[in-house]
Parts: C-alpha cells; sequence; structure tokens
C-alpha cells in the first residue's frame, strides 16, 4: 500500500497517538475503514476506499451488510446510504452516477412527506440495536434524513428527492424546541449544507442557545458527573463541543468560546485507549458491533483534532 507509515516506534507506550491508533486500525478494523485509514493519514488512495465501500452495495442503490454496525444483514437501510455518502464525500467523490443512484434508492424508501425513516421495515429479518425500533410504518426521522441533504446540497447535487426531503429537514428544525444531542447534531449537519446561508445561521443560532439552556453540551469535561445526559441514553453517553462542530467552518463552531472548544478538544484526545482506539459511548449490545465501531470513531476522533490543528498530522 502506497504511502509514508505513521509509526515511528515499535513500542506502543513511546509511539505517537496517530502511531497508536493505526497499530489499533491494523489489529481491529474492516478492510474499509483500514483503507479510509490509509487515505486520511498515509497517502492512500481514494479508488482504493471506493472499492472497499463497494462491497457493502447493493443492487437498489442502496447500501446494507452492516456498513453501519448497529444495523446487522444484507438488506439496505438509509442509515447505511447515509454512511456512504459520508464516506464518499470524505474522498471527494460525493457525485456522478453512483449518487444519483442512491438518490433514486432513497426516493424509494422514503416516507409520504419525503423523508428518511431511521430504519425501513425490511430490516425485520436481521438483528438491529434495540435502540432502532422496527416498526411497519415508520416515522420520518431528522436524524437519518438531515446529514444526507445538507451532504447533498454541500456536494452541489441536484435531484428531485431533494426539494421535498429540504422542506421536511427546514420544518423539523423550525420544531425544535425540547431537544436532545443525536436531533440536534442531525440538525447542524443539515444547516451546514443548506443553500439559504442566512435562514441556516439564524436557524443554528436558536440551536445554540436551546444547547446551552438545555444542558446537551459537557462543557466542563473534568465534572461529568454533575452533567445530565439525556432520556434514554447510556449512562455516560455525554456530547462535547466537539461532537456539534466536527470542523471549524461548522455554524456550530459559534456556539463555544475557545477555551470551551480547547477543552473539549483536550478532552477527546484523551480519550484515547491504551490500545490505540478511541471508545464508543452508546449502548454496546453485541460485541461484535462495538469492535466494528471502534475504528470508525477512532477515525472520526482523529479527523476532528486534526481539523483542529490539535497534534494530528
Amino acid at each position: 500500500m502506497a504511502g509514508t507509515r505513521a509509526t515511528t516506534d515499535s513500542s506502543p507506550a513511546s509511539a505517537s497517538a496517530l502511531a497508536r491508533a493505526e497499530r489499533f486500525i491494523w489489529l481491529t478494523a474492516r478492510v474499509l475503514e483500514q483503507r479510509r485509514f490509509a487515505y486520511h493519514f498515509l497517502g492512500g488512495s481514494s479508488d482504493a476506499v471506493e472499492t472497499a465501500l463497494a462491497a457493502y452495495l447493493n443492487e437498489d442503490g442502496g447500501y446494507g451488510y452492516a456498513l453501519e454496525p448497529d444495523l446487522r444483514g444484507p438488506v439496505s437501510q438509509p442509515l447505511h446510504t447515509g454512511h456512504a455518502l459520508r464516506v464518499l464525500d470524505s474522498i471527494g467523490r460525493c457525485g456522478g452516477l453512483r449518487v444519483e443512484r442512491m438518490c433514486r434508492y432513497l426516493t424509494e424508501v422514503s416516507t409520504p412527506d419525503g423523508a428518511l425513516p431511521a430504519v425501513h421495515p425490511s430490516q425485520r429479518a436481521y438483528p438491529a440495536a434495540p435502540f432502532l425500533p422496527i416498526v411497519d410504518d415508520p416515522p420520518s426521522e431528522l436524524l437519518a434524513t438531515g446529514p444526507v441533504v445538507g451532504l447533498l446540497h454541500r456536494n452541489q447535487v441536484w435531484h428531485a428527492w431533494l426539494f421535498r426531503a429540504t422542506d421536511f429537514c427546514w420544518a423539523a428544525v423550525d420544531a425544535i424546541e425540547k431537544s436532545h444531542p443525536y436531533e440536534i447534531e442531525a440538525a447542524i449537519a443539515f444547516l451546514d449544507g443548506a443553500p439559504d446561508r442566512s435562514r441556516a445561521q439564524a436557524a443554528a443560532d436558536r440551536l445554540g442557545r436551546i444547547v446551552r439552556e438545555q444542558q446537551l453540551v459537557a462543557l466542563d469535561p473534568e465534572r461529568l458527573d454533575d452533567q445530565p445526559v439525556a432520556a434514554g441514553y447510556a449512562p455516560g453517553e455525554h456530547h462535547f463541543a466537539y461532537d456539534y462542530a466536527r470542523t471549524p467552518d461548522s455554524l456550530a463552531r459559534r456556539w463555544f468560546t475557545d477555551q470551551e472548544m480547547t477543552r473539549s478538544l483536550e478532552h477527546l484526545a484523551g480519550e484515547q485507549r491504551d490500545d490505540g482506539g478511541w471508545p464508543i459511548r452508546w449502548r454496546e449490545w453485541a460485541p461484535g458491533t462495538a469492535l466494528e465501531a471502534r475504528p470508525i470513531v477512532t477515525i472520526d476522533a482523529l479527523l476532528t483534532l486534526r481539523a483542529y490543528g490539535h497534534g494530528v498530522a
């Protein structure tokens, strides 16, 4: 594989954070996450990432095969397909006929108001996380729709499905009052890509106030025992400033002072485990899913730290 290795010392204890993460990836990750790590940190090929991602592609244009580890089985699902879009976006390949086919799949599985369900009923035949309920007539979900719509707009992808899905996202964002962290994250993912930038900024400012007023962010990682966890979340499933503002150009970055953001990034860096990977914070419901999810979380952590210039080359 082409590229420069991050590892500079064979001793994990003396290696850099990136080198320890590399070792963790080679030890535990699926081929897709190995290829993604190589692309982002070792000068690897974007074609290799696409080839690995294609293993999860179904004939209907959607993605399955547990691409999102909490949904098992081969069938296409909106959450898998959204995950695939994020991978393509990260390597600059979010466009063309492939994305056109994905949009056709999203159209086919949309709810009557043009949005996406979190889980399509086809999942019923296969294992799924208990916190992702499967129902015959699933509701529209901002959590599934917002990130996809924002990403497609940011990449200037135009498809008929986007018109109604965008309207749904605006209505869902405007309706947010009492909320929880994952809903806010989905909303900001939509707003970061929404074409109406002045409206997006105003909506983001309002969400930032909700995040603070409802204590949806742990601003002091040293006092997590005093920080409430949202109803239904796992014990210790806190959310930090970097969860909302994954990059400095996110609209959510304005929600936090420089000191608050730095404190959250220092906490993120300190979360790296002895094995080189980062932990998952949500509920573990099967051993295999946690093993598959940790390399994904590890790459996300490294990309966030690098985006802020926080000690990752």
